[in-house]
């Protein structure tokens, strides 16, 4: 294992370009998401731990939180610099150094938002990070085999489909286990191709 890598992703560390800044999530962030988290429920469909209303809006930001002091994940708040606006959440998690790797996701943002190009500037940043400053080899997405909308969003940014895992894990208020979808970009595929084709989409 590598300290400094470890060093690095505990400090304060914030990621930004000219369109947005991700900075660590703060316990004073429920007043920055509450509106999104209060009006647009839906944002959590598929979520198994849902930030809809304020009291799960809080607990939601509680186990982000208490996830970072274990050093296995790290939540950013996401800012919109053209709208001056909060306009979402996302983070690393399963983070394992030793083997250099980890997971991204958590991610979801309010509707105006969506589809903005938002999303494609924080997945560059992001990944950057993760694979030039973590040094890490494996940069590992997931989401429920039914959100298209989620999965088109992880291949259009350069992610592999691997496969699904099947009857992976419970829903939230339903019997119904659902299928997850695994992809992933290497953190070779990242020099060769994906970190230039997605700068050309930004």
């Amino acid at each position: 294992m590598n300290p400094q890598m470890e060093l690095n992703l505990s400090q304060n560390t914030i990621l930004e370009d000219d369109i947005v800044l991700l900075r660590p999530l703060e316990q004073t962030d429920v007043d920055n998401l509450l509106e999104i988290s209060i009006n647009e429920p839906e944002t959590w469909e598929y979520s198994l731990v849902r930030a809809d209303g304020g009291k799960n809006l809080e607990n939601y930001i509680q186990l982000a939180i208490k996830a970072k002091k274990t050093k296995k994940e790290f939540p950013f708040i996401v800012f919109d610099k053209k709208s001056g606006k909060y306009a979402g959440s996302t983070r690393f998690y399963d983070i394992n150094f030793e083997y250099k790797t980890l997971q991204l996701g958590y991610t979801w943002y309010g509707k105006k938002f969506r589809g903005t190009g938002l999303n494609k500037h924080c997945k560059f940043l992001l990944l950057q990070y993760a694979f030039e400053t973590l040094e890490m080899e494996r940069v590992e997405f997931r989401a429920d085999n039914n959100n298209q909308v989620s999965i088109a969003a992880m291949k259009s940014i350069g992610c592999t489909v691997e496969g699904v895992l099947r009857n992976h894990m419970p829903t939230l208020d339903s019997n119904v286990r659902r299928d997850s979808i695994v992809l992933s970009i290497l953190r070779t595929e990242w020099f060769e191709n994906v970190k230039n084709n997605l700068k050309r989409k930004l």
